[in-house]
């Protein structure tokens, strides 16, 4: 023990002595004058931002941030963000397109790269991760340093340059004479690749460490950073949700204050309805919650009265919260669908346009070495591991609608990248299912307004509360008389109506065993809050046709006259109308929909009940603000992707009458027995066709009866006349 205290020791003084080396150093780049412009104000601008860290860093340690009112941690707040707000983003080096313009093409891309890496510091600072802060302040001194060797370089060849013995003059006339293009050795610039290998030597360097503590922060809950701010701080002081280092705007005060102003019955509603969920989760799924001991609870900030009250829960029952932050560097990913703790995104377009940042080093031999090192570090947890018991995730919706630039610009994944990038992710999806063990966790997801809905937020929020504490008793058994006509057929036909093309056949299995058996889930509120849908796996071979709903948002990104076409459940075609070229339109469904696959299997096939959801979205006109998490339950939906019983297809599932569901594989995923790399493609995205734009849904049974479940946008099956009176009609 005293020999691991001595090297933890010796760690952290080697750490100290590093963090103080480079930032002296960082600190003269402002007075130098080797490079030239535009380079010398890029650096310049990152020393610069580099001791704004410094700064944010020596805050946090000396506890001096706690000592700040409300209103200057507001303006330290934004000072930490201001360069990369909307209204700055068009003059930031973190814009591809400024950085490409004032910089060069190549040069620019891995010189926006290197400031949003830079900018991982900040949760550095505030998490007081001097390692994180050390490596990043390295990568910039190495790079600058590049730059000022070629300017040396060159400086040192003009000095005995003689004009005589030249045709021109090189500083008046910089040009190749054979091929007319300026080369880096006459411009005294480092050559490109030598940047671009500095930048894949970090990333491979650094992966280890790095992926060992992102998998610690997952499984350990000794990593407690906002725990200790949740569970200590006084909650109705709004000082501490500056504490955590994230961007705070309007949203996040003043869902604290309305949270903070409701009863506390309320607030144990809401926080025992999220943790119930959870535990049903694992009693519905046959798992045994008993050998977990942590969860992971993933929210936006300024619910932390709730979630105070979701950890004594979870305490109760065992399991104790770990909670890591969302992605925030090349490591971990950015994206606009947050995954973790967050405050507001300052800027979804800065995450958009660094969401393939990782095409500037990707390759065969860092795929390699991102899933040794991921191997590495759950064996170092592999106890942690198997203990944990999965994501209890809380949803916001309700802010203004993104409407992404595609930027030529920004990195992108090339064609060879992106099969690179889908084997990483099957694979890593695969070496995790192996130490958290799909057939052994659960998970569940709630969902809740912010006050950017709209100016009847309060109302909103309450309604939707009542949403997600519906009778679940009374669904259950509205969706069993549902299910039950479901088992009696073959295939289900689903057609839209008005401007809706959709014209599907699913494909149902044959039930061996009626009395016994079924083919869809009943679910109510457990994994999924709220209660409201019954669903499957279909079978691929004869499930054709056009899936196309008007408009819908699929994880924070919009999508106007989205279809996707399917020959025997796989997609064949798609298409959208967002940009003005096809091309620009299929690029978009493939990046964010199917991923970078070239197709995708239907997983799953559901029949959302939730009228509910569906008139309190019509009343207040904030249909396309609902998350996929309550919309899927506003009428049928599929998902492309894996099925809802991904790496669990082997665990027995029962429904409430007792019929085991044996619908849960279908042709792809079957193939895990032999070649689990084409069995799952970690994705799962619900597409939903809404009652108005729904024509008809009807089940074929063996006999050739045709039985309808909805006709023009209401349910129509006998017993299932409840679900009409949300809209208001007899039916």
């Amino acid at each position: 023990m005293e020999d691991l205290y001595i090297n933890e020791k010796d760690k952290n003084d080697l750490e100290i002595e590093r963090y103080a080396l480079a930032l002296e150093r960082i600190m003269e780049i402002p007075g130098e004058s080797v490079c030239e412009e535009p380079f010398r104000s890029y650096f310049g601008q990152m020393a610069s931002f580099t001791a704004q860290m410094d700064q944010t860093w020596k805050l946090v340690e000396s506890g001096d941030l706690r000592k700040l009112s409300l209103e200057q941690l507001q303006e330290q707040n934004r000072a930490l963000y201001e360069d990369i707000l909307p209204r700055h983003y068009e003059a930031s080096y973190a814009n591809p397109d400024y950085a490409v313009d004032c910089l060069g093409e190549s040069m620019g891309q891995m010189m926006t790269f290197l400031y949003a890496e830079l900018r991982g510091m900040i949760p550095a600072a505030f998490e007081q991760n001097r390692f994180a802060m050390v490596i990043r302040m390295e990568l910039l001194l190495e790079i600058y340093q590049a730059f000022v060797c070629a300017a040396q370089e060159l400086a040192e060849k003009d000095a005995d340059f003689k004009p005589e013995e030249a045709d021109t003059d090189r500083r008046e006339n910089p040009k190749d004479a054979v091929n007319g293009t300026v080369t880096e050795e006459m411009t005294g610039l480092p050559e490109a690749e030598t940047i671009r290998q500095i930048l894949y030597w970090y990333v491979s360097d650094y992966y280890e460490p790095e992926s060992a503590e992102r998998i610690a922060q997952l499984v350990c809950a000794d990593r407690d950073f906002a725990y200790r701010i949740i569970m200590e701080s006084d909650l109705s002081d709004l000082r501490y949700l500056y504490y955590f280092g994230e961007y705070i705007t309007d949203n996040e005060l003043e869902t604290a204050r309305h949270l903070n102003e409701m009863p506390e019955e309320k607030i144990r509603l809401m926080a025992d309805t999220y943790t119930e969920g959870y535990r049903i989760g694992f009693e519905m799924g046959n798992k045994d919650i008993s050998i977990k001991k942590t969860v992971n609870i993933r929210y936006n900030l300024g619910f932390e009265r709730m979630i105070r009250q979701a950890v004594l829960n979870f305490d109760r029952i065992g399991l104790r919260s770990t909670i890591y932050r969302a992605g925030s560097n090349i490591f971990q990913g950015r994206s606009v669908n947050k995954n973790g703790f967050f405050g507001a995104n300052p800027n979804k377009q800065f995450d958009y346009d660094h969401k393939e940042d990782q095409a500037l080093v990707l390759d065969k031999l860092l795929v390699e070495r991102k899933l040794e090192c991921m191997k590495s570090a759950y064996e170092q947890w592999k106890k942690e591991a198997k203990e944990h018991g999965g994501p209890a995730v809380v949803e916001i919706f309700g802010e203004k609608p993104f409407v992404p630039k595609t930027k030529k610009t920004a990195c992108k994944l090339s064609e060879k990248q992106q099969k690179l990038s889908v084997e990483y992710a099957g694979k890593a999806g695969a070496l995790q299912n192996q130490y958290i063990k799909g057939e052994e966790r659960s998970f569940t997801i709630i969902a809740f307004p912010v006050p950017d809905i709209g100016a009847q937020y309060a109302e909103i929020f309450d309604d939707i509360v009542h949403i997600n504490t519906l009778d679940y008793k009374l669904y259950r058994g509205i969706q069993q008389t549902i299910i039950d006509t479901l088992d009696k057929g073959l295939t289900v036909i689903v057609k839209g109506r008005g401007a809706n093309r959709t014209d599907l056949t699913i494909q149902l299995h044959e039930l061996q065993d009626p009395a016994k058996q079924t083919n869809f889930e009943n679910c109510v509120a457990d994994v999924n809050i709220p209660v409201g849908e019954v669903f499957t796996s279909p079978v691929l071979q004869g499930t054709n046709g056009t899936l196309h709903v008007t408009r819908v948002f699929l994880n924070e990104l919009e999508y106007k006259d989205i279809w996707l076409r399917f020959e025997d459940g796989m997609v064949a075609d798609y298409g959208c109308a967002n940009f003005p070229t096809e091309e620009e339109n299929r690029k978009y469904i493939k990046d964010n929909v199917l991923y970078h696959h070239e197709t995708l299997p239907i997983g799953e096939f559901a029949i959302g009940t939730n009228t509910t959801a569906y008139v309190v979205a019509r009343k207040y006109g904030i249909e396309d603000k609902m998350p996929i998490l309550i919309a899927e339950k506003t009428g049928p939906h599929f998902a492309v992707g894996d099925t809802c019983y991904s790496h669990a297809e082997n665990v027995k599932v029962y429904n409430p009458d007792g019929k085991e569901i044996i619908a849960k594989d279908n042709e792809v995923s079957v193939l895990r027995d032999t070649d689990v790399s084409k069995a799952y493609f970690q994705c799962h995205t619900d597409i939903t066709i809404p009652y108005d734009e729904l024509g008809e849904l009807s089940v074929l049974t063996g006999t050739g009866e045709e039985i309808s479940i909805i006709r023009d946008g209401q349910f129509v099956l006998p017993g299932c006349e409840e679900l009409n009176k949300a809209f208001g009609q007899r039916s």
